[in-house]
């Protein structure tokens, strides 16, 4: 057999070792590891895993996966969601659809202080869907609507899918959180607008909320105000003294209106994610740094409101673990299939094969994200993006779409993450539609995925709009740069 043939018959045997229940971390670094000991021997490849196994997970960068995965699940466990959720259905809940809308707001505050999607929409399940019940919202309409509010769990920066995006493609993770912030964003209007259609077309499926009974407004403390006025005021000094960067003195003043004058319970979550985000964005943290950072302050503020527990710490970082090493395993494992195609040639013929068809780089683009899309409706997302990288990045990057190399990454990037984002609620499997089922299983199966269809469609049209328009994704970098 030729080195080629080799990796194709990888392929299927990775395919079926997956499809026979196999984790895909053990599936790819079984195949990976048969494969290049094939090409090159068993003894190179030993060598390989005595020294390429260290030196990828003492890699420093790597240490932000748990961390970030620890600050979302001291979140959950910090009643932080139920916060927010409440904060954002006084706002919304008096509009036709508004609690639907309140979950999106909500999804789109916790999504930057929680890389996760399966973590958000489990989060908001639970936190969400009985008052969500309670007033009598269609079933499918309601667990749908939180499914797809989960995706902003990966799609607003900080996103654990993004940073494994970065690593196995060598590149800046805060530049990276700068491109997903608008598209997330634009998710976020785009969710709320489908609510507003689909609830006017059918008013039954979200009955509109009785008005309260009028409550005395909650007692602010004055030092709290205070505080954030001083802060206000400090920033601004800085700012004209010192000469900060204008993203900084930004962060600055949102975290002082957030301390003057956002409810009480949800100060914490919004100082917590502006400070993080902002600091990312306006270069004091490194992306690691700023999920330690976070970290901590998630710590501080659920033992201050004493909302975390000594058993809620000891189950985030047990979660955080399995976690991790859920996604390390992978890691490894695509590393070692990885480098098992590189031996191949695989992707060095397969660029020049799609170079010599002569087509447009634009209409070899969407076919590998109409692929992308088939396959995230049966594959797990991160098993996804790492068994085609290898491939299609190196394909890419050798396509002319008159950018420079860097920018094509990033924007490559979102793309990626959108249709990612689009896998996890798609039919027939939808990780978060499966795991919404797992709380409200008195709702049919069919009935969500009925509910996600008017979300998938303002999906793909922002993926259209994105793809169309890179510099949704690739100003707010260059801005920051």
């Amino acid at each position: 057999m030729t080195s080629l043939q080799i990796a194709l018959a990888g392929f299927a045997a990775m395919l079926a070792l997956m499809a026979l229940r196999m984790p895909v971390g053990l599936s790819m670094l079984v195949v990976g590891g048969v494969g290049y000991s094939m090409l090159n021997g068993v003894g190179p490849f030993l060598a390989y895993m005595k020294t390429n196994t260290y030196h990828q997970f003492s890699n420093y960068t790597l240490s932000v996966i748990p961390l970030f995965i620890l600050m979302g699940a001291l979140a959950e466990r910090a009643g932080i969601a139920r916060a927010l959720f409440k904060a954002a259905e006084r706002g919304f809940g008096q509009t036709r659809g508004g609690l639907g809308m309140a979950v999106i707001g909500a999804c789109t505050a916790f999504g930057a202080i929680c890389g996760s999607s399966v973590a958000t929409t489990a989060t908001f399940g639970r936190a969400a869907l009985p008052e969500l019940r309670r007033y009598r919202y269609n079933g499918g309409f309601a667990t749908g609507t939180i499914a797809v509010g989960g995706t902003l769990g990966i799609l607003i920066p900080p996103s654990v899918i993004l940073v494994v995006y970065a690593i196995t493609t060598e590149q800046n993770i805060a530049k990276l959180f700068q491109a997903a912030l608008i598209p997330g964003l634009m998710a976020a209007l785009f969710y709320c607008i489908v609510i507003a259609l689909v609830v006017r077309r059918n008013p039954d499926l979200a009955p509109v909320m009785p008005a309260p009974e009028e409550l005395p407004p909650a007692r602010r403390p004055v030092w709290l105000r205070a505080l954030g006025a001083l802060f206000a005021a400090l920033v601004l000094y800085v700012g004209l003294t010192e000469a900060l960067p204008s993203t900084l003195v930004v962060v600055g003043l949102l975290v002082a209106l957030t301390l003057a004058f956002a409810e009480i319970s949800i100060v914490p979550a919004l100082v917590i994610a502006l400070i993080v985000v902002g600091g990312i964005y306006g270069g004091v943290f490194t992306p690691t740094e700023g999920a330690a950072v976070g970290t901590i302050a998630m710590l501080a503020a659920g033992l201050m409101q004493r909302s975390l527990s000594l058993v809620d710490i000891r189950e985030a970082l047990r979660q955080t673990a399995v976690t991790s090493g859920m996604i390390f395993i992978i890691l490894l494992g695509a590393e070692v299939f990885g480098a098992f195609l590189a031996l191949s040639r695989l992707p060095t013929v397969a660029g020049e094969w799609v170079g010599g068809l002569g087509y447009s780089p634009y209409l070899v683009l969407i076919a590998m994200l109409a692929f992308y899309i088939l396959l995230g409706a049966v594959m797990d997302e991160l098993a996804m993006i790492l068994l085609t990288l290898p491939v299609f990045f190196p394909i890419v990057q050798g396509l002319d779409f008159g950018m420079f190399q860097d920018d094509v990454a990033i924007w490559f990037g979102i793309l990626v993450l959108i249709v990612v984002g689009i896998g996890l609620t798609a039919p027939p499997i939808g990780l978060n539609v499966f795991v919404i089922h797992q709380i409200a299983k008195d709702v049919p199966l069919l009935a969500t995925y009925r509910g996600v269809l008017p979300f998938l469609a303002a999906d793909l049209l922002r993926l259209g709009l994105v793809l169309v328009f890179p510099t949704l994704a690739l100003w707010l970098v260059r801005i920051l740069s």
